[in-house]
C-alpha cells in the first residue's frame, strides 16, 4: 500500500511548512494535475514522514481537511467541482424534513393568498356607509358568497373570501349598528382596507426559497401555505457507529479491571444532533478480524470507531485501514484532548472517523473531524465562528490547540474544571468549548468558541 495520503504513481512532496493555496499551487505545477483530493495536504504529500511516525495536523487544517474530504465525495457539478452531497436529493413529507436542506428551490405552486380574504373580523361593505346589513354572513372555508351591492354590508370573518364588488373591510372594533339595522362606520375609512389580495405574498413560479436553505419550523409552514406535500432535500448522512475495547461494560459499577461504557449512550444523540441518521451501533470488542469485517460490510456514508486509534498492542484500526488500502487523510491532530484522532478515506463514498477512547477525547474528537465532515455531507451551512473573553486565563499546550469545556455568563465564557481526557464531568454542564491556542489564553482574551449543538437552542437538537 502507498503511504496514508498519497496516490499511486505520485512523488511525494514535503509540503507541510506551506499553506494551503501554496501547496496546492506547488503541486499542480510538479504535476500538472490540478484537483484537491480532500486530505488538507495537495495530492502527492505523504501523511507519514519518512521516519514512520505520524506528522499531526494542526487543529484549524484538521477541520478544513474534514469538511473538503465530504466535498471531493460529492457528485460532480457543470465546473468539474463537487457539489458536496453524494447521496442523491430524496422528497420527504413536511413532517420529516425538519432539519434538513433544500436540493431544490421551494416556488410558489399557486398564487398567496390564492382569492382575496378578509383580514379582520368584521363586514365586507360596498360604496360609502351608512350600510344595511345582509343577514347571511361568511365564513372561512365556504364557497364565494354572493356579490355586493352599494350600500350593502355583510358579516365577514378572518380568511373568508372577499364578495365581489367589496369595497373594504370595516373592522367589528370600528363599527357600529343604529337602532335601524343600519352599520356606521367610527373611523375614516380606506379603500382595500384590511383585504389580503390575491397574490398579495407571491405569484405562482415565484422563487420562495432558494436551493442550500435549512429547512425550519417556519420553512415547513411556507411549504405547506405554497401548496407542498413534500420537500426535496439533502437526505441525513447514514452513520455507523462500531464501539471498541474488551474493558468496556454496558451496565452496572466498574469492577475488576472493567470500565463502564461512556461513549455507547453518548455517540449516537450526539450524532443525531450533528445531523446524521445513526443506523446503527455495534460492540466490536479489540478483534481486528471482526473490526474489519465490521468496516467493509458497512453501508453507511460514515463509519465512527471507538478507541483503538493509538499504537498500543490491541489498537487495531491503523493496522485494519492500511491492510483494506483506505487513505488516510488526517493521521492524527495537534489538539488536547484527542490527539490521537484520525480520518481516513475507505471508499469514494465512504470515510471513517477514528475517536480516541477517552471519553474528553472523543468529544474533541467529534467537533474537530465529525461534525465538519457531516456538515458538509448534508449541504448544511457552517455556522458563523464567533469569540467571548475569557472569565480566567488557560494554561495552554506548548504546541497543540487545547479544547477547554465552557458555560456562557453575560459576556464572558467561564472554564470549567474537570477537562482531562477521560473526564466528562465538565462539558455535560458546559454550553461550548473555548478554542485555545498553543501556549494558553490570558484572562479577558477574546477565545473562539464551538457551541454543543443542544446548547444553541436550534432545531438541530435532535435526539430521537
Amino acid at each position: 500500500m502507498t503511504a496514508p495520503g498519497t496516490r499511486a504513481g505520485t512523488p511525494a512532496t514535503d509540503t507541510d511548512d506551506l499553506d494551503v493555496e501554496e501547496a496546492l499551487a506547488l503541486v499542480r505545477d510538479v504535476h500538472k494535475d490540478p484537483g484537491d483530493d480532500g486530505t488538507g495536504r495537495p495530492p502527492g504529500t505523504p501523511a507519514q514522514p519518512s521516519g514512520g511516525r505520524h506528522r499531526a495536523t494542526p487543529w484549524p487544517r484538521a477541520r478544513e481537511t474534514a469538511a473538503r474530504a465530504a466535498r471531493a465525495q460529492g457528485p460532480r457539478n457543470g465546473d468539474g467541482g463537487a457539489t458536496g452531497a453524494r447521496r442523491a436529493p430524496v422528497p420527504l413529507p413536511l413532517g420529516d424534513a425538519l432539519g434538513l436542506v433544500l436540493a431544490a428551490p421551494l416556488e410558489a405552486l399557486t398564487d398567496l393568498p390564492s382569492f382575496d380574504t378578509s383580514a379582520m373580523d368584521g363586514w365586507a361593505v360596498a360604496g360609502p356607509g351608512p350600510w344595511q346589513v345582509r343577514e347571511d354572513g361568511v365564513l372561512a372555508g365556504h364557497a364565494q358568497p354572493d356579490p355586493l351591492t352599494d350600500g350593502e354590508a355583510v358579516r365577514i370573518a378572518t380568511g373568508a373570501r372577499i364578495p365581489a364588488d367589496t369595497t373594504a373591510v370595516l373592522r367589528t372594533e370600528h363599527g357600529r349598528i343604529d337602532a335601524q339595522g343600519r352599520l356606521h362606520t367610527t373611523r375614516e375609512m380606506l379603500h382595500g382596507q384590511d383585504i389580503r389580495s390575491r397574490g398579495q405574498e407571491c405569484r405562482t413560479g415565484d422563487q420562495l426559497l432558494p436551493v442550500g436553505t435549512l429547512v425550519t419550523p417556519a420553512v415547513l409552514g411556507l411549504a405547506a401555505a405554497a401548496g407542498y406535500d413534500t420537500v426535496t432535500v439533502v437526505p441525513r448522512p447514514r452513520v455507523e457507529v462500531l464501539i471498541l475495547g474488551d474493558e468496556l461494560l454496558t451496565g452496572g459499577l466498574p469492577h475488576d479491571g472493567l470500565i463502564r461504557d461512556a461513549l455507547g449512550p453518548m455517540l449516537p444523540p450526539w450524532l443525531r444532533a450533528l445531523g446524521a441518521d445513526v443506523v446503527a451501533v455495534r460492540r466490536i470488542g479489540d478483534d481486528a478480524r471482526a473490526l474489519r469485517k465490521a468496516i467493509t460490510g458497512s453501508a453507511a456514508d460514515v463509519i465512527v470507531t471507538t478507541g483503538g486509534t493509538a499504537a498500543g498492542p490491541v489498537d487495531h484500526v491503523h493496522p485494519v485501514l492500511e491492510r483494506i488500502g483506505a487513505e488516510l487523510l488526517v493521521d492524527g491532530v495537534k489538539v488536547r484532548p484527542g490527539h490521537p484522532m484520525l480520518l481516513a478515506r475507505v471508499s469514494d463514498h465512504q470515510h471513517l472517523v477514528g475517536l480516541p477512547g477517552n471519553p474528553l477525547a472523543a468529544v474533541s474528537g467529534l467537533l474537530t473531524l465529525a461534525e465538519p465532515l457531516l456538515r458538509t455531507l448534508a449541504a448544511r451551512p457552517a455556522p458563523e465562528p464567533y469569540t467571548l473573553p475569557l472569565k480566567e486565563a488557560v494554561q495552554g499546550h506548548p504546541h497543540d490547540t487545547r479544547l477547554i469545556p465552557v458555560v456562557l455568563r453575560g459576556d464572558h465564557a467561564v472554564p470549567l474544571r474537570y477537562n482531562g481526557p477521560a473526564m466528562l464531568r465538565g462539558v455535560a454542564a458546559a454550553d461550548a468549548l473555548a478554542v485555545v491556542p498553543p501556549g494558553g489564553a490570558r484572562q479577558d482574551e477574546e477565545t473562539e468558541l464551538l457551541d454543543l449543538p443542544w446548547a444553541t437552542a436550534g432545531i438541530g437538537v435532535c435526539f430521537t
